[in-house]
């Protein structure tokens, strides 16, 4: 699959705003399942400083600063970008779940960088309550992919969809304490959950096509910014999954960044220096599929 992707981030304040730095992660990856044919990141003012790095993951960062005095800031970031579903080896996904904690695999050559992923993190808080809910799932010797993917489904069932339950601040307690929450926390939820018994899981974000209804046209910018969970199989890279909506992830999604949890890789975040006592933000995303 292709995808157009646009993605807009507007800051709108009630007086000047006289010097804005911002860091954003909006830029997808270039990776063995995805291909970034085109992209193009705008600021608006225009920014005296506007560069990219790769930070300690690989991802691509774009910082930026803008020092003429404005009352809106926009960041408008716009990829062309190719996706297939990623592949498993079907024969690493049956290795022992305890065999597939980065700690116990001395003998590969990428388990020091997956074992990064395997502590806890600030939002995914490796609470006792997180370790026994995965325990229900983690029966001795039960094969990795299996047991993953039952965690999946679990928190499906367990946690209801609310945009109104949680804020970026919400901590794994709070998710369980609700039994609610949106996107980033199940993911925050599935990384705590194995975590706490020495599995490799990053934070993913990026975006996920949506498909209208039957009879519907799509709505553009009807969009938005997805989060998920990948945990390392030995042998095999990392199994993706989606406890939002319960499934694999597949040629629907389109990576951007990972990290130890959101905290690593928020869309844009950044420091003002201003007077003003009051500011609105409004996100748009697209994701457009490209024929022909």
């Amino acid at each position: 699959m292709r995808y157009r992707v646009s993605h807009r981030t507007t800051y709108s304040y009630d007086d000047d705003v006289s010097d804005s730095l911002g860091i954003a992660y909006l830029v997808p990856r270039e990776l063995a399942w995805q291909h970034v044919a085109e992209r193009a990141l705008t600021v608006t003012p225009q920014p005296l400083d506007h560069t990219e790095d790769l930070d300690y993951y690989g991802n691509t960062a774009t910082y930026f600063q803008v020092t003429e005095p404005h009352r809106v800031l926009d960041v408008l970031a716009v990829s062309d970008v190719e996706v297939q579903a990623p592949q498993h080896d079907e024969h690493a996904l049956l290795t022992p779940w305890e065999d597939a904690r980065p700690a116990r695999r001395p003998d590969l050559a990428d388990a020091w960088q997956a074992h990064d992923f395997a502590l806890a993190s600030s939002l995914a808080d490796q609470t006792p309550q997180a370790h026994a809910y995965a325990a229900q799932s983690l029966a001795p010797g039960r094969p990795v992919g299996e047991a993953v993917v039952e965690v999946m489904h679990r928190i499906h069932a367990d946690f209801a969809y609310d945009k109104t339950a949680t804020t970026v601040t919400t901590t794994v307690a709070d998710i369980f304490d609700k039994r609610a929450g949106v996107c980033q926390d199940f993911a925050h939820l599935t990384l705590a959950c194995l975590r706490s018994h020495g599995l490799a899981v990053r934070y993913v974000s990026g975006y996920l096509a949506t498909t209208p209804p039957p009879g519907k046209e799509r709505i553009v910018g009807a969009d938005a910014t997805h989060a998920w969970a990948a945990v390392w199989i030995p042998g095999s890279g990392w199994l993706a999954v989606d406890p939002t909506n319960d499934q694999l992830v597949n040629d629907r999604y389109v990576t951007v960044a990972w990290g130890r949890d959101y905290g690593d890789v928020p869309p844009v975040k950044g420091v003002i220096f201003t007077e003003a006592t009051s500011s609105t933000l409004r996100v748009e995303v697209d994701v457009a599929p490209v024929t022909g």
